[in-house]
């Protein structure tokens, strides 16, 4: 617990990692910043031990060093062999291909130090993206790709002949089908609960939704209620789950134990459904007061400009939490 480790991650991974003990894993690898990151952590007499050399100088050449480290992971065979023995096909014993070389061993063991429950997340830039997503795909399974997620990581990036290179990117993957994910919310915008919580009462503002579902049924979910048949137009009376715990929240009881069109009735006398005006169709009201907010989405992009257009009192811009880098 609480313990870091310098070094060579595979050889720490190795000799101090049990198997299924990590919850997650977020990793960061270097490529081609041509940046010797050691000098971050000279000793004080201006020595540099080899360890520090091999695991943060971002030089990758091939070498008998990347050779070794090929043969080793095709030698255990798998789909992680059959991956690497297609990527050096196609590029030959390139900066590249040692680069994939160092990353498949170390992937294999992070993924072994993964409980049941656990995810990776590799941060990386377009020069490998796409590589590294192949060799985890036959690491983890393509099954276990959960999200590429696009960061944009500068405010502007000027380049000749091509579009300017803005993002990075995260690459969620699961050790299984059984990993944890609590999702993330992000405030919804002043413009959005004008355009969609339109209505208001003495709880405050609300959007009104379908009290009915797609579909026509048989039983009591497809019989008339207050005049009103969901059959006729091809639907039945499905109130979402948020109306039973606001129910719960408002009265202390379990919506579920009544019938269903007297859980309709229970619900009208407590003020959760909404009558249009004009008569039609019943709705019941979800409130602003309850809503999350907007699940995060696989773009993380800082807006500049756009103080003051989120809800809740904020100054900050959209996706503030994920600002650009700056110098």
């Amino acid at each position: 617990m609480n313990t870091l480790y310098y070094g060579d991650n595979l050889d720490v991974l190795r000799r101090y990692l049990a198997d299924e003990t990590v919850d997650l894993v977020y990793l960061d690898p270097p490529f081609n910043s041509n940046a010797t990151y050691n000098v971050l952590f000279a000793e004080q007499n201006g020595s540099r031990a080899a360890a520090q050399v091999k695991a943060f100088e971002d030089s990758w050449r091939w070498d008998q060093a990347a050779a070794a480290a090929y043969q080793e992971t095709v030698e255990r065979g798998g789909q992680v062999s059959l991956a690497l023995q297609a990527f050096r096909t196609f590029l030959g014993e390139s900066d590249m291909m040692a680069y994939l070389a160092m990353m498949a061993p170390r992937l294999v063991e992070l993924r072994r130090v993964l409980k049941p429950t656990g995810s990776l997340y590799l941060h990386c830039d377009p020069t490998a993206s796409h590589y590294l997503k192949m060799l985890m795909d036959a690491v983890f399974l393509p099954t276990m790709f959960r999200n590429e997620v696009i960061w944009r990581r500068t405010g502007s990036n000027s380049a000749a002949k091509r579009f300017g290179p803005l993002h990075q990117t995260l690459l969620y993957y699961a050790k299984t089908a059984l990993a944890a994910f609590n999702a993330v919310y992000a405030p919804y915008t002043k413009g959005y609960i004008k355009d969609y919580f339109t209505e208001e009462d003495e709880r405050g503002r609300y959007q009104s939704v379908a009290l009915t579902g797609a579909g026509t049924r048989t039983g009591e979910s497809g019989q008339p209620w207050r005049h009103y048949d969901p059959t006729s137009s091809g639907r039945h009376w499905q109130p979402a789950s948020y109306l039973y715990e606001k129910y719960r929240f408002l009265t202390g009881e379990d919506l579920a134990q009544y019938p269903l069109l007297e859980r309709l009735d229970k619900l009208d006398a407590v003020g959760l459904i909404h009558w249009p005006k004009k008569e039609g169709v019943p709705r019941y009201r979800y409130y602003l007061a309850d809503a999350p907010g907007v699940p995060l989405q696989d773009i993380w992009a800082y807006q500049p400009g756009t103080e003051g257009v989120v809800n809740g009192g904020k100054t900050g811009c959209i996706d503030e939490d994920v600002k650009w880098l700056t110098s």
